[in-house]
């Protein structure tokens, strides 16, 4: 992997601004197929969860929070789409930052609250600006590397 990869652990900049108007999340399946999947669709299609006390660590923003984050387990979008034939995925953001989940992590839960594609803070809808749909990883409390603002990609795989 180059030194491009947004893969890779790095510092990410912050983005004031939507990097695109399509809140649509591709999800690309281990078998190459790909499904579009909409907000709509997560909030009418998988039970909602939502997770009080998360914070947001920007990078030059310092943190804010606390929140409640509403929205779906990331383990059951991948469990319907791949089933438990997968080992990690690959969460993209429509500003090229990315992050890496190994299925352990989705399986075994941190005791702060499983990941979530959030759709929701505090019981008001994300608008696009604020990211629409963010992955949300609970458990994380320095930098924020891991979650993903604008998420427009979730590559899984074997």
């Amino acid at each position: 992997m180059g030194d491009n990869d947004p893969l890779r652990p790095h510092s990410h900049e912050p983005n004031p601004q939507p990097p695109t108007a399509d809140p649509t999340i591709r999800l690309v399946t281990p078998d190459e197929r790909e499904i579009l999947v909409t907000v709509e669709e997560l909030q009418e299609e998988y039970p909602a969860v939502t997770l009080p006390d998360c914070y947001i660590v920007s990078t030059g923003h310092g943190t804010s929070g606390p929140f409640a984050f509403t929205g779906v387990r990331l383990l059951d979008l991948v469990q319907r789409y791949a089933g438990e034939s997968w080992s990690q995925l690959e969460a993209i953001s429509a500003d090229g930052f990315g992050n890496r989940v190994m299925a352990a992590e989705l399986v075994e839960s941190d005791p702060a609250g499983p990941i979530l594609l959030a759709y929701a803070i505090n019981r008001n809808q994300l608008t696009r600006k604020g990211g629409l749909v963010r992955m949300i990883v609970p458990g994380e409390k320095d930098d924020a590397l891991r979650q993903v603002k604008w998420l427009a990609i979730v590559r899984i795989r074997r």
